[in-house]
C-alpha cells in the first residue's frame, strides 16, 4: 500500500510539511512581516488625511502655488463648504485617498508651504517687538537715531527726525504722575520702522533665495 503523500511546499529547495515546526515558524514569520506593513500603511494613511486637512486651512497665496490637480483642488474647495460633520467626515476620507496618489515631490511642497505658513505669524510676532524696541529707544536717545538711518539709509530720515521730536513733545506735554502720552507721532514712528524692518527682511529673504538659486545652477 503507498504512503499518502504529505502536504507542504519547498522554501529554497527545503520541502515543508504542513503543520509542521518549520511550517508554523514561517507563517509566524510571513504574518508578522503582514501586521508591520499594515501598520506602516495605516500610519502613512493617517500622515496624508492630516496633510489634506491642513491644506483646508493653507492661505490662498500659498495654496494656488501648488500642483495639486483640478481634482483634489476642487474636493479641498468643496470640504471647505461643508459644515455636516458626517459630510465633512466622508470627504476628508476622500481627501485623503487622492492624497495617498500623489508623487513625493508634490507632498514634500505641500509639507514646505505648510511649514511656510506656521513660520509666518512667528516671524510677524518678532518683527513687531523689533519695531517696538526700535521705537522706544529712537524716542528716548539721540545716538539711536543716527544707528537707525545708518542701517536703514533706504528710511526718509527727514520724516523720521520730525516724528521722533514730534512723540518727545508729546510725552513732556503729560502731566506730572501720568501715564507718558502716546499720541499720533508716537504710533507713526512705530509704523514707519515697522515698514522699514519688512522691507529689509523681504530684500533679505530675495537674496537668500538668488544665492540658492545660483548654487543650485554651479
Amino acid at each position: 500500500m503507498s504512503r499518502k503523500p504529505k502536504k507542504g511546499y519547498y522554501v529554497r529547495g527545503e520541502f515543508v510539511a504542513e503543520g509542521s515546526e518549520l511550517d508554523l515558524e514561517l507563517k509566524r514569520e510571513l504574518k508578522g512581516t503582514d501586521d508591520a506593513s499594515k501598520t506602516d500603511l495605516k500610519r502613512e494613511s493617517a500622515e496624508l488625511q492630516k496633510l489634506g486637512e491642513d491644506l483646508l486651512g493653507l492661505r490662498a497665496g500659498l495654496f494656488d502655488q501648488l500642483p495639486l490637480g483640478e481634482k483634489l483642488v476642487d474636493a479641498i474647495v468643496e470640504a471647505r463648504r461643508i459644515t455636516n460633520f458626517e459630510g465633512k467626515r466622508r470627504q476628508m476620507q476622500f481627501i485623503g485617498k487622492l492624497m495617498r496618489a500623489l508623487d513625493p515631490e508634490v507632498l514634500d511642497a505641500v509639507r514646505s508651504a505648510l511649514d511656510e505658513q506656521h513660520s509666518g505669524p512667528a516671524e510677524e510676532t518678532a518683527m513687531l517687538h523689533e519695531a517696538e524696541r526700535w521705537r522706544d529707544r529712537l524716542i528716548a536717545d539721540d545716538d539711536a537715531l543716527g544707528g537707525w538711518i545708518e542701517t536703514h539709509p533706504d528710511t526718509d530720515s527727514q520724516q523720521l527726525r520730525a516724528l521722533v521730536r514730534q512723540a518727545r513733545k508729546d510725552i513732556k506735554a503729560g502731566k506730572p504722575g501720568e501715564a507718558p502720552r502716546q499720541g499720533k507721532s508716537y504710533r507713526e514712528v512705530f509704523q514707519l520702522v515697522r515698514a522699514q524692518l519688512a522691507a529689509h527682511a523681504g530684500s533679505d529673504r530675495a537674496a537668500e533665495a538668488s544665492e540658492e538659486s545660483r548654487e543650485r545652477d554651479a
